[in-house]
C-alpha cells in the first residue's frame, strides 16, 4: 500500500519502520529530517508532498497545534492528499479537533479515521501497540492489515473518529491515576521501612498483575525518570485534554483536577525533561523522603 508517514518522534520512528519492514511504499515526513535516518524511505519536503498520491496517510504528532500545522496551508495534507484516501490520526489530539478534522476532510472529498495508541515507544517498535479505531466501517476493514502490523490487537471503538480520542483521554487518565496512587502507596510503605522492590514484586504478582503497575511501578522504583519515554509536557496536555473534554460533557472528575496539579507541580520544579510518571514521586517528596 502507498502511505505517507508524517512523525518520526519516539513512537512515530517504531511505527513508520514496521510499515517499511512490512513492505509498505512509505514516504516519510518530519520537521527534524534527521530522524528519518536510517529507515530506508524517501522523505519528503513538505507534509503535502508526503501525502500526494497516497492511499493512506498516518500522522502520530505531539499536540493539535503540530498535527494542525502539517494539515493546513498550501504545503499541507488536506490540500494534497487525493480524494477517497484515508488520513490516520495516532495522536492524542483533543475530541474538539477530531470533529474539526472529519468535518475537513469530508469537506475535501477525503476519509479521516481516529486510531490513538496505547503503549510506550518500546511497544511501538516491538510493533505491540494496541489501538483504539473509530470511524467509517468500510475504511477501518480497509486499515486493517496496517493495523495488525502497528499493534497486536486493535479496538474498534464507534463510527464517530472524535470518540477514539475520547478513549484514549479516559485512558491516559486512568494511566495518571495509576500512578498517583502508586506514588502515595510506595511513599507510605518506603516511610514505614518496607522494601520498595518487594513491596512491588508483591503487588505485582498478586492483586495488581497487570503492566501499567508493572512498567509505572518499576520506574518509581527506581526514580528512572530520564530519558522519557513520554514526557511530562505532553502527560500534562493530555490530562487538560480530558479536563476538557469533561467540562464540555458536563461529567466532573475530581481526580483528574488533583493529577493536573501534581503535573503543573512537577513542571513548576523543572521536571520537562522527565518522563510522565516522574510526578507520581512527589508523594515521597512530600513526605521528607
Amino acid at each position: 500500500m502507498k502511505i505517507g508517514f508524517l512523525g518520526l518522534g519516539q513512537m512515530g520512528h517504531g511505527m513508520a519502520a514496521n510499515l517499511i519492514r512490512a513492505g509498505h511504499e512509505v514516504t516519510l515526513y518530519n520537521r527534524t529530517p534527521g530522524k528519518a535516518a536510517g529507515l530506508g524511505a524517501p522523505l519528503a519536503a513538505t507534509p503535502g508532498a508526503a501525502a500526494a498520491g497516497q492511499e493512506v496517510v498516518f500522522t502520530m504528532l505531539a499536540n493539535d497545534a503540530a498535527l494542525e500545522a502539517v494539515l493546513h496551508g498550501p504545503d499541507g495534507v488536506l490540500a494534497h492528499l487525493p480524494r477517497g484516501a484515508i488520513h490516520v490520526s495516532c495522536s492524542t489530539i483533543s475530541v474538539a479537533l477530531a470533529e474539526a478534522l472529519t468535518a475537513a476532510h469530508e469537506a475535501a472529498g477525503q476519509r479521516f479515521v481516529s486510531a490513538p495508541v496505547f503503549g510506550r515507544p518500546d511497544a511501538a517498535a516491538a510493533a505491540k501497540l494496541f489501538i483504539a479505531a473509530a470511524g467509517a466501517e468500510a475504511d477501518l476493514a480497509r486499515l486493517q492489515p496496517l493495523f495488525d502490523v502497528l499493534g497486536q490487537r486493535s479496538f474498534v471503538m464507534s463510527d464517530t473518529p472524535a470518540r477514539a480520542n475520547l478513549v484514549k483521554l479516559s485512558g491516559n487518565f486512568l494511566i495518571a491515576s495509576v500512578i498517583e496512587a502508586l506514588g502515595e502507596a510506595l511513599a507510605l510503605v518506603g516511610k514505614g521501612g518496607v522494601d520498595q522492590r518487594a513491596y512491588l514484586d508483591l503487588l505485582t504478582s498478586s492483586l495488581f498483575n497487570a503492566p501499567v503497575y508493572k512498567t509505572y511501578g518499576n520506574l518509581l522504583v527506581e526514580r528512572n525518570f530520564e530519558p522519557p519515554g513520554f514526557a511530562a509536557p505532553l502527560g500534562q496536555k493530555d490530562i487538560r485534554l480530558v479536563l476538557t473534554a469533561a467540562e464540555a460533557l458536563n461529567v466532573p472528575l475530581p481526580l483528574a483536577s488533583l493529577v493536573r496539579d501534581r503535573f503543573l507541580t512537577l513542571l513548576a520544579n523543572g521536571g520537562e525533561a522527565l518522563d510522565w510518571s516522574a510526578f507520581g514521586a512527589l508523594a515521597a517528596k512530600d513526605s521528607g523522603q
